[in-house]
């Protein structure tokens, strides 16, 4: 077996959070006045940092970022976090690396507080050791300072762990770490996007992931 530890994203590669993420994105907005109907513009809000999304893409003040952050989450601590999907053929990868002896973590830029309850909702918890995630000042919001932080608590081997994401911040962060790093095409990051940074490993499905970890195991 070559990897022990396998680090998972959250949105875009175990769940598709589209639903709640847009419609939270889209209270947000109005909140401050701003009407967007087409929700399928604000799928580029699913994985980068929340307060950057709304600097970087509405160009708010981070003032202003501050204030949508706290709106998104008062929604989506409400509703978004459970308008939301488990991929299918997840809860049978998770189980087959289980019982093959694999380490499960999530680790998601999403704040712990949000991300464990979504994972116990969906029935997924029993098959991870922990779920890792930012704090709800920011702490930790950026891939690179939360999977130096789960090496630590964890005292994982660097060589030994391979973190599966699907946008460019899972690779990123991964490769700043010297963690193996592979990219999932059915989430939320272009093809274009994942080509640009170069994961170790592409998967076009849950079942792919499987399909190489279990016969390498």
């Amino acid at each position: 077996m070559r990897y022990k530890t396998i680090l998972f994203d959250l949105d875009g590669t175990l769940t598709d959070p589209f639903e709640g993420i847009t419609r939270c994105v889209q209270h947000a907005l109005a909140c401050q006045g701003i009407e967007v109907d087409d929700r399928q513009t604000l799928a580029r809000f699913i994985g980068p940092p929340l307060a950057g999304a709304f600097e970087a893409f509405f160009d708010m003040s981070q003032a202003q970022a501050a204030q949508a952050v706290a709106d998104y989450r008062e929604r989506f601590s409400r509703i978004g976090m459970y308008e939301n999907r488990v991929y299918d053929g997840i809860p049978e990868l998770l189980a087959g690396l289980q019982s093959s002896g694999y380490q499960l973590f999530v680790a998601t830029s999403k704040p712990w507080v949000f991300a464990r309850p979504i994972i116990e909702h969906f029935g997924l918890d029993d098959y991870f050791d922990t779920v890792y995630g930012s704090e709800l000042d920011g702490q930790r919001v950026h891939k690179h300072a939360l999977i130096a932080y789960i090496l630590s608590e964890q005292a994982l081997a660097t060589d030994a762990t391979l973190m599966i994401g699907d946008r460019r911040f899972d690779i990123e962060g991964a490769r700043h770490n010297g963690v193996a790093c592979a990219g999932v095409n059915y989430g939320y990051g272009s093809g274009a996007e994942l080509d640009s940074c170069a994961p170790d490993l592409r998967f076009a499905s849950p079942a792919a992931i499987g399909d190489y970890l279990l016969s390498a195991g």
